[in-house]
């Protein structure tokens, strides 16, 4: 009776909210709920049978056991794979008027409430405690999925390396390397170990830039994948663009500054510890004759000519990002989900309603960096961190207070976030975005990619070129 009251009062109150449905998702969704009430009420029906069933005594076949099993047969034979109320028969209707009835004997023969309630209340529990261990599974597998490289994209990055070095080493230099420190040009970066991802990056920024020739390109890998990368722009140069590839473990100046600490990170996800991640706080050191860098994370793809951003006026801030601080939005982002701020210092330094904002495309004035500093400011919080509990691992926290106060909010179109994790991200938001991305586990070169995002990735790819089908790589 309580549920029907419930429900009945659910009912007026939808109605009532009908001429606001239009403007508020919540109360749409309420009303499109409605819909299946008279199934959800039907698979009510059958667990509170099954609760009677319970306290039968073992072994009983009375009527009132034979006639509850035979009820919730009908019941679940009435509803079959029905997902609303208009797909239930009449005779669905009767079933359910039938279940009732024998539901009320039962409640006569079994009158003891407080022992319903903890059978209910146990059957819940077993229930809720299944879902847990599945969700847990399923998180396990795809976390799992996202740290490892795909058998073919180990492949090409050896028969990359191998082509590498059967090279002279006179051959193993890029083209317009004279280029690489002019600051007048156009300087993208991206900080990537995958050969596929720098590709795609790199591909997407220079197939829709109006003037290409202005576009360098600063990719920073590892030791390890320097050969790899290097082999592929050698074979596959970007056109009218320079690029230059480097080693972070080239960087001696970072071992001092920056490993020792680095080691501390709390972390088992190389994510979140890896040097290339944390790279991007020594912007200025990385690029110190450069006035702007616009950074790339390597999951995302370009879909318009960027030259405009080069002439935002960025009004003395450090770094342009679009903002995540819209409740409606799946990209929403608050500071205290990734900041503690029970802790006094961070308490008293920032803004717990601050407006957050995301990595992935993000503009630098480097001038402005180096004025304010910021990389001292970075090092600070990095070493409180470790002294006390003061945010979640990873680069974005840090990020939010290095460059707090010193962020200006660019356009929502020209980054849209959410590919690697959100199946609902609108079609029109992805076709009208300059920049997409794949931010999330589900990567467009995994497995567990979101199928309906990866052909804009995959696009920017020449699957007939020999070493991926050598390496068996495909859509």
């Amino acid at each position: 009776m309580k549920q029907k009251t419930a429900s009945s009062g659910s009912r007026g109150k939808d109605q009532t909210n009908q001429a606001g449905a239009r403007r508020s998702p919540n109360v749409q969704a309420s009303l499109l709920r409605v819909s299946d009430e008279k199934i959800k009420e039907m698979k009510d029906q059958v667990i509170r049978a099954q609760a009677y069933l319970n306290f039968a005594p073992p072994g009983s076949n009375s009527h009132l056991v034979k006639e509850l099993k035979l009820r919730i047969k009908e019941v679940e034979r009435a509803v079959g794979a029905a997902t609303k109320d208009s797909d239930l028969s009449r005779r669905a209707f009767r079933r359910m008027n039938q279940m009732e009835a024998t539901l009320d004997k039962a409640s006569h023969v079994y009158p003891d409430c407080s022992a319903m309630a903890t059978k209910l209340r146990a059957m819940t529990y077993n229930a809720e405690e299944r879902v847990r261990l599945q969700k847990n599974q399923a998180t396990y597998l795809v976390q799992l999925a996202s740290r490892t490289t795909p058998k073919g994209l180990h492949c090409l990055s050896m028969q990359l390396t191998a082509e590498y070095f059967a090279l002279q080493p006179e051959e193993r230099h890029l083209p317009n390397q004279q280029d690489l420190h002019n600051p007048d040009l156009h300087h993208y970066a991206v900080f990537s170990d995958n050969v596929l991802a720098c590709a795609v990056v790199v591909n997407s920024t220079v197939s829709f830039a109006k003037e290409p020739e202005k576009i360098v390109f600063h990719v920073v890998t590892d030791s390890l994948n320097l050969p790899a990368i290097s082999m592929w722009f050698l074979l596959n140069p970007p056109g009218k663009a320079t690029i230059q590839i480097q080693s972070i473990d080239n960087f001696n100046w970072l071992s001092t500054k920056y490993n020792a600490t680095l080691k501390k990170e709390n972390s088992h996800d190389p994510r979140y510890t890896s040097a290339l991640n944390h790279l991007r706080f020594y912007l200025p050191d990385v690029f110190p004759a450069l006035n702007k860098v616009l950074l790339f994370d390597h999951d995302v793809v370009v879909q318009s000519d960027l030259g405009r951003l080069w002439n935002i006026d960025m009004k003395g801030k450090v770094i342009g990002a679009v903002d995540t601080c819209k409740e409606s939005e799946a990209s929403f982002r608050r500071m205290d989900l990734f900041i503690n701020f029970s802790d006094p210092l961070i308490a008293k330094k920032f803004d717990v309603k601050a407006c957050t904002w995301a990595f992935g495309m993000n503009l630098f004035d480097l001038q402005e960096w180096r004025k304010r500093k910021l990389t001292a400011v970075y090092h600070k919080y990095l070493q409180l961190g470790y002294k006390r509990p003061l945010w979640k691992a990873g680069s974005l926290p840090l990020g939010w207070v290095t460059f707090y106060k010193h962020t200006m909010a660019l356009d929502k179109r020209w980054h849209v976030l959410g590919l690697g994790y959100d199946s609902g991200v609108a079609r029109r938001d992805i076709e009208q975005a300059a920049v997409i991305h794949y931010d999330g586990v589900m990567k467009p070169w995994l497995e567990i990619g979101i199928a309906k995002y990866k052909g804009y990735w995959t696009k920017f790819i020449n699957y007939d070129h020999p070493f991926l089908q050598r390496c068996n790589l495909h859509v």
